[in-house]
């Protein structure tokens, strides 16, 4: 059996929201939660596990879900409270209610002029291209569990502060 991607997650903002598997989750800032591998078919071929995340023995949801992009980030590094900060300085600094607003579109312009934030852009989006504002979230999944480094980086390009 594989190991999940990342083995323990740190709640980034408080987490509010209904789980197909065990009802309603409310987690305070800072709950530490683990992921584990599910078998989720019986098929011997292809064989395949997801990872889901857990508090205790309550399934909260699965790693690749919406909520854990919302209200998770990893923290198998000890660095999940900074990550869970920057992450969500980050998203409000780049709120798409704000796109249309000059300084939000410049700092949309800046990353995508810059070459480190690249390796975080999900497809679809052409580079050089100006997008609609549903366009502007546009952070692969790999964004909300990145190195503090390039989170920093992302940081500092739009003027967020933690």
């Amino acid at each position: 059996m594989r190991q999940p991607m990342y083995k323990r997650y740190i709640v980034r903002q408080r987490a509010r929201f209904q789980s197909v598997f065990e009802g309603r989750v409310n987690l305070p800032w800072g709950t530490v939660v683990d992921a584990r591998l599910i078998k989720v078919s019986d098929d011997p071929e292809p064989e395949r596990w997801e990872s889901f995340l857990f508090l205790g023995s309550k399934l909260l949801c699965a790693a690749s879900a919406q909520n854990t992009k919302d209200f998770f980030v990893q923290d198998d590094d000890g660095q999940g409270e900074t990550r869970g900060r920057l992450v969500t300085a980050i998203l409000a600094r780049l709120d798409p209610q704000k796109a249309h607003q000059e300084a939000s579109i410049a700092r949309w312009e800046k990353i995508w002029a810059d070459r480190r934030c690249r390796a975080y852009k999900r497809p679809g989006c052409p580079q050089g291209r100006s997008c609609e504002p549903e366009e502007h979230w546009i952070w692969t999944d790999d964004f909300y569990n990145a190195p503090i480094g390039d989170l920093q980086h992302i940081a500092d390009l739009v003027g967020a502060k933690i």
